[in-house]
């Protein structure tokens, strides 16, 4: 299978994103990995995650015969450090980018802070790579919708971090370098979704930046899938956007609420807002093509990849367009860990 015997880097590894993307790679479903390289610059996080592998590893049915102890390695280090990370690359088959500084507001007040992890940090994995020919295969980066058409300083960052590790391929054609760009995963740590859910439970009032504010949504494992789908059949200079829905902020408010006595506010746009996500730009139409799934924004650079592949948009892909019901939200929300406005215990692994 696919990642049969390799070493796998998630660098941002203890994240919500990181977190599932090892518990999906330790269920054996694109191959059993030789090992599995968890790297993050937060100590007492990678504590708790060995913790909690090690007390499940007799309760999880598929990891009887794939010993977390044997596959999982942690590594305390940081994307702006480029010689921590160089020595954890040295390892690598396949890295995937999950570790980045991604809150609108705080992004703004500390902008600088946003370009040594999402732009430095990129540069340093690329460098690395390039200046020491490690024999890298795939090296798979997470972006965001708010790169398309930036209007804040999280987003402007991400869309560097894009262009970075697209126009990689030209520098080390050897390893294959790719991106994922997709919307608010509903159970990641500074989503809405738990911030609502702190709300509720603390009697409300539920707080909306603006009632007519959209967002592309979607669960862990969508993400996941989204990021799987790039291994499997990803190309240089691709950017893989998965088709997900998206709601009105305050319809998940709603749902989420469900009929109790708590009031919603509507407090105004914060810094870096938008009113309206876009995951595909007019400009990126004309090179954008559809394959098992998904969109697939193809290199802007004409010596990456082919510009041959039909169009399958003629317009932009935004949060408005297409909006979900009220049913639709509410079972994205039981799918993602929330369900009634109570949210279910979920597993660290």
């Amino acid at each position: 299978m696919l990642l049969d015997g390799l070493n796998i880097v998630v660098t941002g590894g203890t994240g919500s994103l990181g977190k599932m993307l090892i518990r999906r790679l330790m269920t054996g479903e694109l191959g059993r990995p030789r090992k599995i390289l968890v790297f993050s610059r937060d100590e007492l996080k990678q504590h708790e995650m060995r913790i909690s592998w090690h007390q499940a590893k007799l309760a999880i049915e598929d990891l009887r015969d794939f010993s977390a102890e044997d596959v999982l390695e942690f590594h305390i280090g940081d994307v702006r450090l480029y010689d921590t990370l160089l020595s954890v690359l040295r390892k690598a088959d396949i890295v995937i980018g999950a570790a980045a500084l991604k809150q609108v507001p705080q992004c703004e007040y500390f902008p600088f802070e946003a370009v040594r992890t999402n732009v430095e940090g990129t540069h340093n994995l690329i460098r690395a790579i390039r200046e020491h020919g490690l024999d890298v295969q795939k090296v798979i980066t997470i972006s965001t919708d708010k790169a398309c058409k930036p209007v804040n300083a999280m987003g402007m960052t991400k869309a560097l971090q894009e262009r970075l590790i697209i126009s990689a391929n030209l520098d080390y054609p050897g390893t294959h370098f790719m991106a994922v760009r997709y919307g608010n995963v509903v159970a990641s740590r500074g989503s809405v979704v738990p911030h609502f859910q702190n709300q509720i439970d603390s009697g409300g009032p539920v707080t909306v930046t603006s009632a007519e504010m959209t967002r592309f949504l979607l669960t862990l494992d969508q993400a996941v899938d989204t990021v799987f789908e790039a291994l499997r059949s990803g190309q240089p200079g691709d950017t893989l956007i998965p088709q997900v829905p998206s709601a009105r902020v305050i319809d998940i408010a709603r749902s989420m609420i469900n009929g109790r006595p708590i009031d919603i506010q509507v407090i105004g746009v914060r810094p870096g807002e938008k009113i309206h996500e876009i995951l595909i730009s007019e400009e990126e139409c004309g090179r954008t093509s559809e394959r098992n799934g998904y969109y697939v924004i193809h290199s802007v650079i004409p010596e990456i990849g082919s510009h041959s592949r039909p169009l399958v948009r003629d317009s932009e892909y935004s949060s408005c367009e297409t909006l979900m019901s009220g049913e639709d939200i509410h079972r994205l929300l039981q799918d993602a860990g929330f369900c009634g406005g109570s949210v279910h215990a979920r597993s660290d692994v």
